[in-house]
């Protein structure tokens, strides 16, 4: 029988490196695709050259390829990345949210791209080495996504924004695997260079370190004023958009006693702190341009949660209004600094409904 193709997108990492020789023993007949992405090209990014695909990635990705007699390819999309990723990156900056770029790139950029490139090659279904799970409900027939096996490794979150009638055509390799079990395969597999490679934490076209000239070149410097919410000036900023809510560090005070963020004023260029980290709780946020992956008019929707940032936990939902593609929320209990510009995105136990932009 004609195994059935496959586009693998690879990063030259252990994740996507043991997806490929997953799927190659499951009797796929996958191809090897590399997405080519820009870095910012300014001597103060630490960064030389964009972390998901370095010249030493890009090698090891195609020795990988093949050693498994695997086709590869690199397909250069620096140009859209520039309009998808990081120009929506520098413009919810200067609207004073605080973006999650990963999100929107996965939506925009990676799945898209890797899509583009099998449709170009007659190839219905695309893989990566995310931590997640898609499964067909056996009622509907329509694909669902779902948390990881490992928890502590799911990455559910960065794709809710995915189309839902992609999730057909998406295979999730490690989805049911732990973290220790991927190490395992690749141990077995003779990828030694890879259990010690250290996985990437930052933005990938900027360094976390460097995103302050980052900003500084692509917005400005707006010199304004700190006031505490009492109304006291406590000094200077450079601009808001430096600036998150909740943030506590960086802010150069008279006081010497922690100051948190609690507001950013665009309109009239004021930073508003805090010393009361409880007054940055708050029990209700309003969500837009909501991506919904299941069918809202048969999911029972009692007993939500929603998680407001990647590295938080899922808040337990009180009530909820969906109005279009918008949704207000009241959560059971405050949450500390919810913040503009992030996702929320919404959970029913394991399985994804679908996100939107904290407004």
């Amino acid at each position: 029988m004609k195994k059935e193709k496959i586009v693998v997108g690879m990063s030259g990492g252990i994740d996507s490196s043991v997806s490929l020789i997953l799927l190659k023993q499951q009797g796929f007949d996958p191809i090897g695709v590399s997405l080519k992405l820009p870095v910012w090209e300014n001597p103060q990014n630490l960064l030389r050259e964009n972390v998901c695909c370095t010249k030493e990635s890009l090698e090891t990705a195609k020795e990988i390829c093949d050693s498994l007699n695997v086709p590869y390819f690199v397909y250069d999309v620096q140009e859209d990345f520039q309009k998808e990723v990081i120009d929506y990156f520098i413009c919810e900056y200067k609207n004073e949210r605080t973006p999650n770029p990963c999100i929107i790139c996965n939506r925009y950029l990676k799945f898209k791209k890797l899509f583009d490139f099998a449709k170009k090659e007659k190839i219905n279904k695309i893989a990566t080495g995310h931590y997640a799970i898609t499964n067909e409900n056996p009622n509907s027939k329509q694909f669902e996504l779902y948390k990881a096996k490992d928890i502590n490794k799911d990455q559910s979150y960065y794709l809710a924004f995915l189309k839902k009638e992609w999730l057909q055509n998406i295979v999730f390799p490690l989805g049911k695997l732990l973290k220790t079990e991927t190490y395992q395969i690749a141990e077995q597999n003779d990828l030694d260079q890879l259990l010690c490679k250290k996985e990437s934490q930052d933005f990938c076209f900027v360094d976390g370190k460097s995103l302050k000239p980052f900003l500084e070149e692509k917005i400005g410097i707006q010199k304004g004023k700190i006031i505490h919410e009492n109304g006291k000036v406590l000094g200077e900023h450079n601009g808001v958009h430096f600036y998150t809510i909740g943030q506590r560090k960086g802010l150069h005070t008279s006081l010497n006693t922690p100051l948190y963020v609690s507001k950013l004023d665009k309109k009239n260029n004021i930073v508003f702190v805090t010393d009361n980290p409880d007054g940055l709780l708050s029990q209700n946020l309003s969500v837009a341009n909501m991506n919904w992956l299941i069918d809202l008019s048969s999911e029972d929707l009692s007993d939500i949660q929603v998680q407001v940032r990647y590295n938080s936990y899922p808040l337990r939902v009180d009530e909820f209004i969906i109005a279009e593609d918008d949704m207000k929320v009241t959560l059971k209990e405050p949450h500390r600094a919810i913040t503009p510009g992030q996702s929320a995105i919404f959970y029913k136990d394991n399985k994804v409904l679908g996100g939107g932009i904290i407004k």
